[in-house]
């Protein structure tokens, strides 16, 4: 009788097992946390390294009839720092088990947000219950500035350079959320136009200004310019009195006096080849004034 009653399974308590009513539900099994199956379930990329940091920790307390029993829940926030970050909020008796979990859900949990260089594209002003956070880019080397709360989100992020400030309820579960729906909803100016259909007109580069060049006479120098110098075409006149230009044009005249012949300044060749130009002489010295004789002294008496 006891071989008629074994099933086919060969379980002599029937299906059940354990004779406990029917066979009750396969246990679940933990979900795996390799990377190829947070890649798949739109997680972190393989070969990216991932920070995350705890915003808050609670504590909860449910009276028993022998006591109370504690239960932590961590809110946790994970990023790549390149434009992916979210956020998860694991519960366990444990304050690291919870914090474990946290943090598997927010890699899971990761979307991508808009960025400009090392800030936000724009202000943007975003609500999340009775959160309000605000969000306004700032210029390079200006830095985070912030709370702790929309500090960890920021980071993870990967902005560097932004102005925040929370004006509502100070709950890190909802500037959490506000931060993060904030930074969902930025755009950029390319994107926005490539969804109206209008091309974006680039802006023609600065030409340098034109460099004066100064003006050229006609007439040749004989003055050499200096090595590095723009090569400039002068001319020099020379000048002479009219009494040096008379003797310049009757030398037999002036051959008998060779004092009182006139010296020309500048280069006589240039004015035998220019007649018309006037020559000038260098005034002739002052004569020298006569002092009068010494008055003669009376002999000396004796």
């Amino acid at each position: 009788m006891a071989e008629l009653n074994r099933t086919s399974s060969g379980n002599p308590r029937g299906p059940g097992g354990g004779g406990r009513g029917p066979g009750r539900n396969p246990r679940r099994s933990r979900p795996s946390t390799s990377p190829e199956s947070d890649a798949a379930s739109g997680g972190a990329e393989p070969g990216k390294e991932l920070s995350d940091k705890v915003v808050f920790i609670n504590r909860s307390a449910k009276v028993v009839k022998g006591g109370r029993r504690f239960s932590f829940s961590a809110l946790v926030v994970a990023g790549d720092k390149q434009g992916r970050v979210g956020i998860g909020l694991g519960k366990a008796v444990e304050v690291s088990e919870a914090i474990r979990k946290g943090t598997e859900m927010a890699k899971q949990q990761m979307v991508p947000v808009c960025l400009k260089d090392a800030t936000i594209p724009h202000e943007i002003l975003c609500h999340y219950g009775g959160a309000k956070v605000m969000l306004r880019p700032a210029s390079p080397g200006t830095g985070i500035i912030a709370g702790k709360t929309v500090r960890a989100i920021v980071e993870c992020a990967g902005i560097k350079d932004i102005l925040t400030k929370s004006l509502g309820s100070n709950n890190p579960s909802n500037v959490v959320k506000a931060t993060l729906a904030g930074l969902q909803l930025l755009r950029l100016r390319e994107d926005i136009y490539r969804g109206r259909g209008i091309e974006i007109k680039k802006k023609p580069a600065p030409q340098p200004a034109p460099v004066p060049v100064p003006p050229v006479s006609n007439l040749k120098s004989d003055i050499p310019n200096p090595p590095g110098a723009p090569k400039l075409q002068q001319s020099i006149t020379p000048v002479v009195t009219p009494a040096a230009e008379s003797a310049i044009r009757n030398p037999q005249s002036s051959q008998g006096s060779t004092e009182s012949r006139p010296t020309v300044q500048g280069n006589p060749q240039s004015a035998l080849q220019h007649p018309n130009t006037p020559l000038a002489v260098p005034a002739a010295p002052a004569a020298p004034v006569s002092q009068p004789p010494p008055a003669a002294q009376p002999p000396p008496t004796i």
